[in-house]
């Protein structure tokens, strides 16, 4: 089956990124809740527990380094109070100096200790204080930068696959489709589950939050602009719902949707789907594969398994092989794809392949990853 593919423009360049950024002068509303519910993959950040125990560490060391820096020189400051300036005098002073309190109580008089501050202490106020405020800096720096990220990845994102629903199903999908070379960057999940959207970003993926069936979830996930949707929710009317959708929204990508009843098949064609996949009764005929022969059950299993022993993949004819039978190909020709029909290799018409055909073949998995 061919597929008309929208055109893909290249992708944006930074200076357009920056000035796109800067004509908004405040990001709207749309980009801000896109923030929130389209989660890029992780890139490797430290904990904010980890973040913060570093910053307190680094404020301690400042704490320490100028309470010694001040008891070293302990005899050229004066105390109001009377007496002389001991240890507990010079923490004090470093305290209400570096918080920029400054009672005023202890005083350096000496021209080292004043000095000193000029030259140490001052330097290490600023630094405290930069460490205090550098959490709150770092929480809107961060906001900035996933903004940044988020509206650079809608801009380019171009003939990806949205894949609605990360279970059990969606994940085996998205396995699959990275076996056969489809990269991370262009698999983008949807779900209504925050952990699965999470699960999704610790594996590379896109995931964006939100319900399926409603439009601008997949106006997020940039389906209009995809060329393969896979649905693979938990309940039948849901991947209908799912499925009129995205076919309003995108009207030459080829959809895949997976159902758990017979009877609800009719139904999603008639919504626009391409395939519809139904986990019941494949799993029950399976099944009964099995329990006639086992041996034939594990091959299937095998078959369904790509990238170990036996895959069933589609590739185009090669020059070598157009005019002359399925029999004579390397690999074991099952079906031939003619334009829109799919014949089977012992159909009479397939007797002879011609160059614009596409072929389904079983082979030996190569170790070597990439698409066929």
């Amino acid at each position: 089956m061919t597929v008309d593919r929208p055109e893909s423009p290249g992708p944006r360049g930074n200076r357009a990124l920056i000035r796109s950024l800067l004509r908004r002068g405040r990001p709207d509303a749309e980009d801000i809740e896109a923030g929130r519910t389209i989660v890029l993959p992780v890139q490797g950040a430290a904990s904010p527990l980890r973040q913060v125990a570093r910053r307190l560490l680094m404020a301690l060391l400042v704490m320490a380094a100028t309470v010694f820096i001040v008891y070293a020189d302990r005899n050229g400051y004066h105390d109001n109070a009377g007496g002389e300036v001991g240890f507990l005098g010079a923490l004090y002073y470093s305290t209400v100096t570096l918080s920029t309190t400054g009672y005023g109580d202890i005083v350096p008089y000496s021209d080292s200790a004043r000095l000193s501050n000029v030259l140490l202490v001052t330097p290490l106020r600023v630094l405290f204080l930069i460490i205090l405020v550098g959490t709150t800096l770092e929480v809107l720096t961060e906001r900035t930068r996933q903004q940044v990220r988020v509206h650079r990845w809608r801009s380019r994102m171009r003939d990806h696959t949205v894949v609605v629903g990360y279970g059990t199903k969606g994940r085996h999908t998205i396995d699959t489709l990275i076996g056969q070379g489809k990269p991370k960057d262009k698999i983008v999940v949807v779900d209504p589950q925050k952990k699965a959207v999470d699960a999704a970003a610790s594996d590379g993926l896109v995931g964006v939050l939100g319900d399926g069936t409603r439009s601008e979830t997949l106006l997020r996930a940039e389906l209009q602009r995809a060329t393969h949707v896979v649905i693979s929710t938990e309940r039948d009317d849901t991947a209908a719902l799912v499925t009129l959708t995205a076919r309003q929204l995108n009207k030459h990508a080829t959809i895949v949707v997976a159902v758990r009843e017979d009877e609800n098949v009719p139904l999603l064609r008639q919504s626009g789907t391409n395939t519809v996949v139904t986990s019941s009764s494949s799993a029950g005929r399976l099944l009964g594969m099995s329990m006639l022969s086992p041996n034939v059950g594990n091959v299937l299993e095998d078959l369904l398994t790509y990238g170990h022993g036996l895959d069933v993949v589609e590739r185009p004819v090669t020059k070598s092989e157009a005019g002359r039978s399925p029999r004579d190909c390397a690999d074991l020709v099952v079906a031939v794809i003619r334009g829109h029909r799919l014949l089977p290799y012992t159909d009479p018409e397939a007797a002879s392949l011609h160059l614009a055909d596409r072929v389904v073949t079983i082979r030996q998995n190569s170790p070597v990853t990439g698409a066929p």
